[in-house]
């Protein structure tokens, strides 16, 4: 079942950026389920960058190569190409957005996965919730 109370940030353990001559970067992760929704990759200028995929999902690629780092600092947009396996199940563009430093919210749950509770009306969207009633005193 879909964990539909909490936003997830996932760590990308192995994970490949290509070049191609016109200096645009491709970067190469797992697939995950769902389609993104105004995907946006943040970068650190160091060694972090985090894909915010859609508002549930992030992934973090840690540990970028040094080489790497200034062609990523002075893109624009890269390519993300998600994979499972060898086989490509969705290419799509995104806009690089540098930051002075990626913060990570919410509660580690294993070494590599993040997770930052929803607000309150998003959980009760994500319940489905069709009457409200409210009980007690209000001063």
């Amino acid at each position: 079942m879909e964990n539909q109370y909490y936003t997830l940030i996932e760590k990308q353990d192995f994970y490949e950026i290509i070049e191609n001559k016109y200096g645009e970067l491709a970067i190469f992760i797992d697939a995950r389920s769902g389609t993104p929704e105004k995907p946006v990759l943040e970068f650190d200028g160091k060694q972090t960058a985090l894909l915010k995929r859609d508002d549930r999902l992030a992934v973090r690629l840690d540990n970028i190569d040094p080489e790497t780092r200034n062609v990523l600092a002075e893109s624009e947009f890269v390519m993300i190409v998600e994979l499972t396996g060898d086989v490509v199940e969705r290419v799509y563009g995104v806009p690089v957005d540098n930051v002075e430093e990626i913060v990570f919210k919410g509660k580690q749950t294993r070494a590599d996965e993040l997770v930052k509770a929803k607000s309150k009306e998003d959980v009760i969207k994500s319940f489905g919730a069709i009457r409200s009633w409210t009980g007690g005193n209000r001063k």
